[in-house]
């Protein structure tokens, strides 16, 4: 984990304005993400885990003006981004570190991920999925905007091809784009969706579906009854 918070620390600065050039349609795939989220609080408490520079957590307050959200994440770096994002709101906490370990601040109406849970460790995975459902109320959501692995190996083979041909027109820095591919390919670790959406099953969640899927880029979502 101390090699991935170097990584994301070293990016900070740079991490909203890259992510268009390396997430293909990514504003389908951010809405269909608001989209799937569900409260009928007014005011839900937000978890964002993996939250990074606050990106997700605002596009929620556009659905949700009066939430109140917590954001982890293991870079300080980029919880600094967060916070500039989100100065002069008083009702937002930051908590720095891995949240596979750290105690969420719940109950939450609404637990949220946007491309952090596949850096996970597939046990660990397992394990966050459960601890979402225990720090949920009874009726809140749980929205995963995550890479998959292919089903297959040549399924997922396509899937990456697709990717790679994506980032061939980056505009990227060779730095930035060598960096991004190192971290690609060192720190993601993809669990097919068919497990996870198994695994979510069996933590309890209800009302399991996936909202978007463009090759390894899904939207999945759960809601505890």
């Amino acid at each position: 984990m101390e090699q991935i918070k170097r990584a994301f620390d070293a990016t900070a600065s740079r991490y909203d304005v890259q992510r268009k050039w390396i997430i293909p349609e990514m504003d389908d795939y951010y809405s269909a993400a608001v989209w799937a989220a569900e409260c009928k609080n007014p005011q839900p408490a937000i978890l964002d885990i993996g939250a990074g520079t606050g990106l997700f957590s605002a596009l929620m307050l556009q659905k949700f003006p009066g939430a109140k959200l917590t954001l982890v994440d293991l870079s300080e770096a980029m919880l600094g981004i967060a916070r500039e994002r989100f100065a002069g709101r008083k009702d937002v906490r930051y908590i720095t570190g891995d949240y596979s370990t750290v105690d969420f601040a719940g109950p939450c109406d609404l637990i949220c991920s946007a491309l952090s849970i596949h850096h996970l460790e597939r046990d660990d995975k397992h394990r966050l999925y459960r601890k979402c459902y225990d720090a949920l109320r009874p009726g809140g959501m749980f929205v995963n905007v995550d890479q998959v692995l292919g089903e297959t190996p040549a399924i997922n083979q396509r899937y990456m091809a697709y990717w790679d041909d994506f980032l061939v027109p980056c505009p990227l820095s060779p730095e930035d784009k060598k960096q991004m591919l190192y971290r690609r390919d060192t720190f993601d670790k993809n669990e097919k969706l068919s497990v996870q959406l198994a695994w979510l099953k069996e933590c309890g969640f209800h009302d399991i579906d996936v909202v978007y899927k463009n090759r390894l880029f899904v939207v999945f979502a759960g809601r505890k009854e």
